[in-house]
């Protein structure tokens, strides 16, 4: 773990001054270089998760595919989206823009006596363990993440951007970044709002958001695999995401209405907790009943994806 993390800063370091650091200058932001160096982290662990997903995902959907591919322009807006995440730039938008706010709420909050809870001294030498806080903090995040995700599906307003993600009848390993902007945004910003307020230290956030991330990409892939009996309720497998993009089934309850299953984003745990795990071994169809049944227009390309996604949220599309 040493050697694979003095690695990563050796390379970040030197990505940061031999290319990024001297265009901030040349731009006149010398005094973003803190914020610069940060998305040259974000950078690099995007480049990483490219690569990983191209040299072990890739290889795994051509060997089992749950379906043959039949629309490739699709996919290909997919890979729009993963770029444009995976290489930082909505970060980079949040960096000059909503996080400065952030962090100015968060030290008006620090002055009126709102501590931060540093979940790793809950039991100083066992939490303060950097594995051990590093997975104390990766369950917390999950845990929030999934009630975010349920909310995505029971509010009407947040389903109408969500439903941009469910809207691929073909779905990929790219398909996990396929989400509305301002849908990302909101969920965004209540994650690093957890993380501050429970002590995630920036390393850790990354390796969390990294993590969390790559496991999403390999449960949306065309790939037909679960993980046996016990393995289902210790991870998210392709299959068990699978069934949360069914046309119908994982986000609809009984009757049509706002709702559907298997909402955990790394772990099944909650839904198990909560009621909403389905573990049927089956591989359904994906996307939305209306989309299939009335041909309502989820948009082809990006700009019309995005567009449409706004109209539904005032309520003209």
């Amino acid at each position: 773990m040493d050697l694979f993390v003095n690695a990563f800063d050796a390379v970040h370091q030197w990505l940061f001054e031999t290319l990024v650091q001297p265009l901030v200058f040349a731009l006149g932001l010398g005094n973003r270089l803190e914020d610069a160096h940060s998305g040259t982290g974000w950078l690099l662990v995007g480049l990483l998760q490219l690569l990983v997903m191209l040299a072990i995902i890739a290889p795994l959907q051509r060997w089992r595919p749950v379906e043959p591919v039949r629309d490739r322009a699709a996919i290909r807006v997919d890979v729009i989206y993963t770029l444009i995440h995976r290489l930082g730039l909505v970060r980079l938008v949040l960096f000059f823009t909503l996080m400065p706010l952030l962090d100015d709420l968060i030290g008006q909050l620090r002055v009126l006596g709102l501590p931060t809870f540093h979940l790793d001294h809950l039991w100083p030498g066992v939490t303060d363990l950097p594995l051990v806080s590093l997975l104390l903090y990766l369950v917390v995040m999950d845990f929030f993440d999934y009630w975010l995700h349920r909310g995505q599906h029971s509010f009407e307003w947040w389903w109408r951007l969500h439903a941009l993600h469910h809207s691929q009848r073909q779905m990929t390993m790219w398909s996990d970044n396929r989400n509305h902007l301002l849908d990302d945004l909101i969920r965004d910003l209540l994650l690093v709002t957890l993380a501050q307020l429970i002590g995630v230290a920036p390393g850790q956030f990354v390796a969390i958001v990294a993590i969390t991330q790559l496991s999403e990409s390999f449960q949306h892939a065309n790939l037909r695999l679960w993980f046996g009996r016990w393995g289902e309720r210790l991870w998210v497998s392709p299959r068990f995401h699978r069934r949360h993009h069914s046309i119908g089934i994982g986000h609809e309850t009984p009757g049509m209405k706002l709702g559907g299953c298997n909402f955990g984003v790394l772990l099944p745990w909650w839904d198990m907790l909560f009621g909403s795990a389905n573990f049927e071994q089956r591989y359904d169809p994906t996307g939305i009943r209306d989309q299939v049944e009335h041909g309502r227009d989820y948009g082809r390309g990006f700009w019309a994806q995005q567009w449409l996604g706004f109209k539904r949220l005032v309520g003209r599309a």
